[in-house]
């Protein structure tokens, strides 16, 4: 017979919330283990898991650019694919979400995210060894240097160092065609993550919005958000290691190749950290097997009539209660009125096109950052990953965490946030305009940037490759193997530098007697040139105050992100937060992360001066960028994209305060102080309200 229950055992009790808002007996345990805290474990660790495979791939982009010989525009599609996958189900899953079990489809989202990751990394199993473009051949067991200007090698000699696959001979190693089209395989790998990640974010926010407390919703998703940073963080470092190693590590000797991790010609080990994302997304999805359906109310127990439960014996013994059926009609019959509902709103429509412009700025910034780095400054792609991973990242963990922070201690209303978000972007778009001061020489290239009497600019837009130096070394135009000489110029090959001589094997080898080099002035014995382009003092010296800039710019839009977020939240009704969140990804996603990248890169492409050529003919990737036209082309836009979300945050800030102008406090709060009242009500008389008594707000939170 079931007997009463006290109100020191009500304590250990936790109930369920069925699907009519009215509070039911659900099976707990007699320890005090939050599941609510164990979900936020959970959803953490997933956002640390999705960032922790998604910034790798983004730091990877220049290493499969060039892996697959393919341009910044393709990259760009390859990266957009990504989008496509939340398009596919990102409405749908934010859309049903409350009317499912959320833990379950997070899992399933996290497994597929492995899947793609694994797929990814195929074509490095189905391609050959990575052959890159060089000229520079030692003959092997000889000690005999090979001429860079002349006839013979104009031909196009093979090499006979049996120890390196690197050959650059014309149709040697050709690639055959299939392999074209491996980066089909990443394209989808990418499309599958897509598509895993879509529940995470709405279904898992909204979760724990609906059975927290509301004054503690908006620091538990800043904490989420914050602790999933770690995530990017480890990424990119991952990226860094990946991308100093060479592409076949372990099946080729790293000393035999004459390319360094600075050269654009190098290519990282760029699917060995996929093997590891594979490994943590599908790690992330286990926790989410054993959560249930639902939660109790955080801080209601005591509110429920003990009467509606029971105990048998002295153990905490309770039947779960059936997860209610979704009626598929029903879903479709609501869907069309919730879309109008949410349109309706002006400050949400704004919110989207805010985010939408916010997305396209920073998916631009994060895909292209450090090739950017790469190019303006000289630095390798390693050492660029290798920052933003320590230095950016951990700025941006902060901020976020801070702006939850700020919310909750000073409890900041809708106006409130409003303000703080507006003056935070406007504080990072003046240090944002700021990058324009870091300018950096253009790299003196001669034929392409330089003429080759050196000095001045080349004024034709027809670049001139041959010289009276070079005329009689018949040096081929399609061939990209940078030479340094003496002269601080730049030369696309040691042909082209008019070099007859060279000694030494590998990175270390040095040619002598460049007779483009002698034409600077230069006596005999300072007509030489070392392996690899020029270096940039300047540029150099211009680096550790761009990355300030950055850090100081990051910490600020970061510091108002979550204030920015929350907006939505509480500009909503209680009942669409969870498909206000799904239209608001989806929006970021199609109209932002989607045509970002495919657009940036093709605008960077056009300042592309030199391309690589395939083994079997065709372009390549870009080997070198006038790096002038990619600064203003970069900057730009980022400034451009920024400048209307500016614009947009001062409309959001007056449409907020006009809207919630009343008693100086928005209806939200008005709310919050019925809800809070009713509860202080319940608790003074709990032994004679019956958990059915709710309010109708509160049984719209079911659905939150």
């Amino acid at each position: 017979m079931d007997r009463p229950v006290t109100a020191g055992q009500l304590k250990e009790k936790s109930l369920f919330q069925d699907s009519d808002g009215s509070a039911v007996p659900a099976r707990t345990v007699c320890h005090n283990c939050s599941k609510l805290k164990i979900f936020l474990g959970a959803l953490a660790f997933s956002f640390f898991a999705k960032g922790f495979s998604g910034s790798y791939m983004k730091s990877m982009s220049s290493q499969i650019e060039r892996r697959f010989e393919i341009s910044s525009s393709i990259v760009g599609i390859i990266d957009g694919s990504f989008e496509i996958g939340n398009l596919m189900v990102m409405v749908l899953v934010s859309y049903l979400g409350p009317r499912v079990h959320r833990p379950k489809i997070i899992a399933v989202g996290c497994l597929i995210m492995s899947v793609g990751a694994f797929l990814s990394v195929m074509p490095q199993f189905l391609m050959g060894r990575y052959n890159y473009e060089r000229i520079t051949v030692s003959v092997d067991n000889s000690s005999t240097s090979v001429s860079a200007c002349s006839p013979a090698w104009s031909e196009g000699p093979a090499a006979t160092d049996a120890t390196e696959t690197l050959s650059t001979v014309i149709n040697a190693g050709c690639e055959k065609t299939t392999n074209s089209y491996l980066w089909l395989f990443v394209l989808v790998g990418n499309l599958l993550r897509g598509i895993g990640e879509a529940p995470i974010m709405p279904l898992g926010v909204s979760y724990i919005d609906d059975f927290s407390k509301e004054e503690n919703s908006a620091f538990y998703i800043g904490l989420v958000r914050s602790s999933g940073m770690f995530g990017p963080t480890l990424g990119f470092l991952l990226g860094s290691f990946c991308a100093s190693l060479w592409v076949d590590v372990g099946a080729v000797d790293v000393d035999a190749i004459s390319i360094n991790p600075k050269d654009t010609r190098w290519v990282g080990a760029w699917w060995l950290g996929l093997l590891i994302c594979g490994a943590v997304n599908f790690i992330a999805s286990l926790p989410f097997w054993f959560l249930p359906y639902s939660l109790p109310k955080e801080g209601e127990n005591e509110n429920l009539k003990m009467s509606h439960l029971s105990v048998q014996g002295d153990h905490c013994k309770m039947d779960p209660p059936a997860q209610p059926q979704l009626k598929f009609s029903e879903a479709v019959k609501d869907f069309l009125p919730a879309v109008r509902k949410l349109f309706g709103n002006p400050i949400f429509v704004v919110f989207i096109f805010l985010t939408i412009l916010q997305y396209n700025s920073l998916v631009g910034i994060i895909t292209y950052e450090p090739k950017f780095m790469e190019q303006q400054f000289n630095v390798s792609v390693a050492k660029a990953i290798f920052l933003i991973g320590v230095v950016l990242l951990p700025v941006t963990i902060l901020g976020m965490f801070l702006g939850g922070f700020l919310i909750k201690k000073f409890k900041l209303h809708i106006t409130e946030m409003a303000k703080f978000a507006c003056i935070t972007f406007l504080v990072a778009y003046l240090l944002n305009l700021l990058y324009f001061t870091c300018s950096c020489e253009v790299l003196q290239v001669a034929g392409l940037t330089a003429p080759y009497s050196g000095i001045k600019h080349i004024s034709s837009s027809k670049h001139i490759y041959v010289a009276s130096c070079n005329a009689e070394c018949s040096c081929k135009v399609d061939q990209w193997d940078p030479v340094c000489g003496d002269n601080g110029i730049t030369y696309m090959t040691a042909c082209f530098a008019g070099c007859k001589s060279s000694s030494g094997t590998g990175r270390n080898m040095v040619f002598h007697n460049c007779s483009c080099v002698e034409g600077q002035g230069l006596g005999l014995g300072n007509s030489s040139a070392v392996l690899g382009q020029c270096q940039r003092e300047s540029c150099t010296k211009a680096f550790p105050y761009f990355l300030a800039l950055q850090t100081a710019c990051a910490f600020f839009l970061a510091l108002g992100g979550t204030p920015t977020y929350m907006i939505m939240f509480r500009s909503v009704s209680p009942d669409l937060k969870s498909f206000a969140v799904g239209i608001e990804t989806l929006g970021g996603r199609v109209l932002g992360g989607l045509p970002a990248p495919i657009y940036f890169g093709a605008l960077i492409d056009e300042t592309c001066l030199k391309w690589g050529t395939k083994s079997c003919g065709g372009s390549g990737s870009c080997r070198v960028y006038d790096t002038k036209e990619f600064r203003n082309v970069y900057l730009g836009l980022i400034a451009g994209l920024r400048a209307g979300c500016c614009l947009l945050y001062l409309v959001l800030s007056v449409l907020i305060m006009k809207r919630f102008k009343p008693d100086g406090k928005e209806m939200a709060d008005i709310k919050n102080a019925e809800r809070s009242a009713s509860k202080e009500l319940d608790t003074a008389n709990k032994r004679e309200i019956l958990p059915g008594s709710r309010t109708s707000e509160e049984s719209e939170e079911t659905y939150m």
